[in-house]
């Protein structure tokens, strides 16, 4: 019986090759390289693999292009605008109020920007406290959420 690791590697390299467009000939491929599959293991192998199906068959998946350090800026931007009610800074920390269930959402958006300064975020239901390199950095990094901000409550 061949390991599902190697199964994977032949369903990848039968599919990259462009000629699997159904679970039936993808079967029919495989045993002819002497990999045995039921139509159950293929369904679970391909979902596993994150194989894509198409009117022309099925594909690997697409890469998704890593978003440039701009278009991360103005996605912040506008999820700060959303999403920040206030703002405040505390030694090294940037404390972050949000409305009811969106904390996370902001977090996640501060953490992609890649802002100088910053370690990380940790995220409750509405408030986000940011942790900072520096006391300089928290007020930096205060002063940049404010700033994408436009008019916020500031404390």
């Amino acid at each position: 019986m061949i390991a599902k690791a190697q199964r994977h590697r032949q369903i990848i390299k039968l599919i990259e090759s462009g000629s699997i467009s159904n679970q039936s000939e993808l079967a029919q491929q495989l045993a002819r390289a002497g990999v045995a599959a039921t139509q159950t293991t293929l369904s679970r192998d391909l979902c596993e693999i994150g194989v894509v199906k198409s009117s022309t068959g099925y594909h690997m998946p697409t890469a998704t292009p890593e978003p440039s350090p701009a278009s991360r800026m103005g996605l912040l931007a506008a999820t700060v605008r959303r999403l920040l009610l206030e703002v405040s800074t505390g030694g090294t920390q940037v404390i972050i109020h949000t409305p009811p269930g969106q904390a996370s959402a902001l977090a996640v958006e501060i953490d992609r920007a890649n802002l100088t300064g910053v370690l990380g975020t940790i995220a409750g239901d509405d408030c986000i406290f940011i942790a900072c390199t520096t006391a300089s950095a928290a007020k930096s990094v205060t002063n940049r959420l404010r700033t994408l901000a436009g008019s916020v409550r500031n404390t």
